[in-house]
């Protein structure tokens, strides 16, 4: 297991700034991801630190090693794309077998390393198929086994399950989190999939316009953001804007609209702007709730095990909320009443700046 340690990494193609100023630490054997909106630099932070281009300033380390200048052949990565780039006239063995050919080895040892790597990603039985006759689940555990057979001190994957349809990737998406926890490897995904995001990593960097945002746990991102760019990216998300003063039992929001709405500590004087972030599945939707506020719906869109609900709030914005399917469904031009709780309001920072943890 090697930690990564980037400090001050940028990457400038002329007037465009890829990515700026990049420091992060990755522990030995954790499951970091990457993610943000397209162009915001997150394959390019992943081809830096596999090596496939050179940074524009600062330096990076894999496993206390400065590779800043090594070519990636000697870095000692393992690498997954989207596009799997498999051999098509080569058997999912031979495959894999490549980079241990490449490395100059063969015979027993091979055919062990390539044995053991297609048991781990449950290939057994298919080493001689080649790539057109695999699905594309099949041809993705081939190419993770490709990845892992030399024994790489960190695995990189760029958006490494795009390509599969929603039910494979899910499945995959499992297989994938128990190969990284088997082996202990410190693996980084770069994805612009905030649910594969959020399900797989230990802790996720969140990038705006090759800047880095917010770092910490996927909980913590999710429901403490410490931005509206943060918090719009992740998930869906109601804002409640207002302005801060003392309430029945502590402190509220007063919104443009005379709603008042309970918060926690806002940290910040009376009179002062404020931004509450509640998620919609942190909220209570009911017509018989004792508590909670009136509102109407306008759109009920079912999901299966729930039913996202557009709400519009007497006296307040309008908002969204997600109750389970229960098989009662309040149609559009119900009148409800919705709720959550103080707790559940996270107010953004004034001035944020990037939080890590």
């Amino acid at each position: 297991m090697s930690a990564i340690t980037l400090d001050g990494v940028s990457k400038h193609y002329a007037a465009v700034r890829a990515v700026e100023g990049v420091d992060l630490e990755v522990k030995p054997g954790e499951f970091v991801t990457i993610l943000g909106p397209s162009g915001s630099g997150k394959s390019t932070l992943l081809n830096l630190i596999a090596g496939l281009t050179d940074p524009s300033a600062g330096r990076i380390w894999i496993g206390g090693r400065d590779v800043t200048w090594l070519p990636s052949a000697k870095r000692n990565v393992g690498l997954v794309f989207q596009s799997y780039a498999l051999f098509p006239n080569m058997s999912a063995a031979a495959n894999v077998g490549f980079p241990l050919a490449a490395r100059g080895m063969r015979g027993a040892e091979a055919a062990a390393r390539v044995e053991e790597a297609l048991r781990l990603v449950r290939m057994t039985g298919l080493e001689r198929r080649r790539p057109s006759q695999l699905s594309g689940g099949q041809q993705q555990r081939v190419a993770l086994a490709r990845a892992i057979v030399f024994k790489p001190d960190i695995l990189l994957l760029d958006e490494p399950l795009a390509a599969l349809d929603r039910k494979l990737r899910e499945e995959v998406r499992v297989e994938l989190l128990h190969l990284q926890r088997a082996l202990g490897i410190t693996t980084i995904l770069v994805t612009h999939d905030q649910e594969e995001a959020l399900s797989l990593s230990d802790r996720v960097v969140v990038l705006e316009a090759g800047r880095v945002r917010q770092v910490g746990r996927p909980d913590d991102a999710y429901l403490r953001p410490d931005s509206r760019f943060v918090a719009e990216f992740l998930g869906t998300a109601n804002f409640l804007e207002g302005t801060v003063q003392p309430g029945s039992d502590g402190w509220a929001i007063r919104l443009a609209g005379g709603l008042v709405v309970p918060c926690g500590d806002p940290r910040r004087p009376p009179g002062t702007r404020a931004c509450g972030l509640l998620r919609p599945e942190r909220t209570r939707l009911d017509a018989c709730l004792p508590d909670g506020f009136e509102a109407q719906v306008t759109e009920a869109i079912y999901l299966g095990q729930s039913v996202r609900y557009h709400l519009r709030l007497a006296g307040g914005p309008d908002m969204i909320a997600v109750a389970p399917d229960q098989g009662k469904r309040h149609e559009p031009g119900a009148s409800v009443r919705v709720s959550w709780r103080t707790a559940d309001v996270w107010l953004l920072p004034d001035n944020p700046e990037t939080r890590r943890g």
